[in-house]
């Protein structure tokens, strides 16, 4: 899900058959191309070339049928567990991470490296107001100053009373 934007309910529901590795001709990468079963029907999703392996790890050690669930037992409680185990089920604000907390991560990765807001938010299918309001949030540190804070250059006083070359004929 970190490498696609998937919500937890739309991962569940994923089958073999959604899921197409395909050679990207923008990005040239190997990526996934996944058909999304959400609450409004079905959209389309493309991954990160992050995605790529472990699906493949997961064909190859599942030999699935193509309507087979690919996550067939609840993976909500074993990241649950993970985090858990691993000390990590609180952030540094005392917030809980959820299954949920892997889209944030996809989304504010995606920001971070520069991709289009109007992209993400087709490919995660939801709108850019939500990106802005509950992910872009996050990402104060990663706002260039130097874009923000641009200046148009004054023109010079002599460039206002020079003449062009051509005056002169």
């Amino acid at each position: 899900m970190a490498n696609t934007g998937l919500r937890p309910d739309e991962a569940n529901r994923l089958e073999y058959r959604d899921v197409k590795i395909v050679a990207d001709e923008g990005s040239k990468e190997t990526i996934l191309e996944i058909e999304v079963r959400g609450k409004r029907g079905v959209g389309y999703c493309k991954s990160t070339s992050g995605a790529v392996r472990p699906f493949q790890r997961l064909v190859e050690r599942n030999k699935p049928q193509p309507t087979d669930p690919i996550f067939p037992k609840v993976h909500k409680e074993l990241f649950n567990t993970i985090l858990d185990e691993e000390g990590l089920k609180k952030d540094r604000d005392g917030q809980s991470r959820t299954a949920y907390s892997l889209r944030h991560t996809y989304i504010c990765l995606r920001l971070m490296e520069g991709a289009d807001i109007y992209q993400i938010a087709k490919n995660c299918r939801t709108s850019v107001e939500m990106i802005e309001k509950y992910y872009a949030s996050y990402l104060k540190n990663s706002l260039d100053a130097s874009a923000i804070n641009i200046r148009k250059k004054k023109p010079s006083k002599n460039a206002k009373t020079a003449t062009r070359p051509d005056d002169d004929d």
